[in-house]
């Protein structure tokens, strides 16, 4: 048998053969949409931090204050000793954010949806997942154990064929995103909630990359439908500039995660300070919807000045094919002062490594112009 440290040079050389390989590169987060790496400053298009309050006055202040008060840590399971004052107002905060009975504040948003899907369907249940929700959601379906489907993507006829033929024993579950996270593009809501009511299903909604930057319905915290939605996940991670995911929904179904998610249940809680982070992010999104809008308009300015199609979200890809491209394209954004990293397979299919662009509302009107100018070449 070799060695592990074989095995693993081995497994490196695959990656490094495929310009797949990953590395870490040290990110200094500046004030805005700005960041500093290897000394040289970037306009960053690749954070997710969509309304930059990640450096707002009031949301480090609250941090601070957090800290001072309960330290910097939870200290235990939030079953144990882990439950800090502020998690319930984070929690309370959210459900009415999200027009909910309730809410379930986890570690992670990968432990909110990882911890969530297993306490709903087991082995004898079924799920029915839009073939490009995120790894999370498939990491969730495996621990489960239930019969797992992907349908097309944002396709409702691929998957009522599939209810349909589906055995009707067992739960159902409709797993899907709101924004897709590589993609850019916004899922049917509405149309799926009345799939998943004719056919006597469950519809659970990833928002991570809706919550705080587009609202729709009967609420404001993010893409609703004018119909039930279940299960609501989002993360505390990007608009909501903390770290943390969440889970919103009935009183009984968010009562049963919190004494069910083995994530929930086996994890140190939230620390103080990215609860009062997020509340503070929440007060600020709920009194100034104009900040809301901002990002999805810069999008729009971007797709208009590169003669993309509009964007919906305030994620634009440039689907370039190869790796090797993608890295190329990358090389030549960041000669020009802007970071845009390179999507890669497995986190996209083979054949479509891109730049994933994420907008903020502190973009420069001027640096749009020109990083549009930019792309133009690639996406020709």
């Amino acid at each position: 048998m070799q060695s592990l440290d074989a095995f693993a040079r081995a497994k490196l050389a695959v990656l490094d053969a495929g310009g797949l390989r990953r590395t870490l590169v040290r990110t200094r987060r500046l004030d805005g949409p700005w960041v500093e790496r290897n000394g040289k400053r970037y306009l960053s298009f690749s954070c997710n931090d969509y309304l930059n309050l990640t450096n707002h006055p009031a949301v480090k202040a609250a941090a601070t204050e957090a800290i001072a008060l309960y330290g910097t840590g939870a200290g235990a399971s939030r079953l144990v000793t882990g439950d800090h004052p502020l998690m319930e107002e984070l929690e309370g905060r959210l459900a009415a954010f999200k027009g909910t009975e309730a809410a379930c504040v986890f570690s992670t948003g990968y432990a909110a949806n990882t911890g969530t899907i297993p306490t709903f369907v087991g082995e004898r249940d079924h799920l029915f997942i839009d073939e490009r929700a995120h790894a999370c959601i498939w990491a969730g379906a495996r621990l489960s154990g239930a019969e797992a489907q992907a349908f097309r993507h944002n396709d409702l006829v691929d998957l009522e064929r599939r209810l349909s033929a589906a055995d009707p024993r067992g739960a159902r579950l409709i797993v899907t995103e709101g924004v897709f996270s590589m993609d850019g593009d916004v899922a049917p809501l509405t149309a799926l909630a009345k799939v998943a009511e004719r056919y006597g299903a469950w519809l659970m909604t990833d928002d991570a990359h809706g919550v705080g930057v587009l609202a729709e319905g009967r609420g404001t915290g993010g893409l609703f439908p004018d119909a039930r939605v279940d299960l609501q996940m989002g993360t505390l991670s990007k608009a909501l500039a903390s770290a943390g995911g969440y889970v919103c929904g009935s009183r009984a179904a968010i009562d049963l995660i919190k004494t069910r998610a083995r994530t929930l249940v086996y994890s140190t809680g939230l620390p103080p300070a990215s609860a009062a982070a997020a509340l503070a992010a929440l007060q600020i999104i709920e009194r100034d919807p104009g900040l809301c809008a901002l990002p999805l308009a810069t999008a729009r300015a971007f797709t208009r000045a590169a003669n993309l199609p509009e964007a919906t979200s305030a994620i634009v890809p440039v689907i370039l094919g190869e790796p090797a491209a993608a890295m190329a394209a990358q090389a030549v954004l960041e000669a020009e002062g802007f970071l845009v990293v390179a999507i890669r397979p497995p986190t996209v299919p083979v054949g479509t490594a891109r730049l994933r662009l994420a907008f903020s509302a502190g973009h420069p009107d001027d640096e749009i112009e020109r990083l549009a100018a930019c792309v133009r070449k690639f996406a020709a």
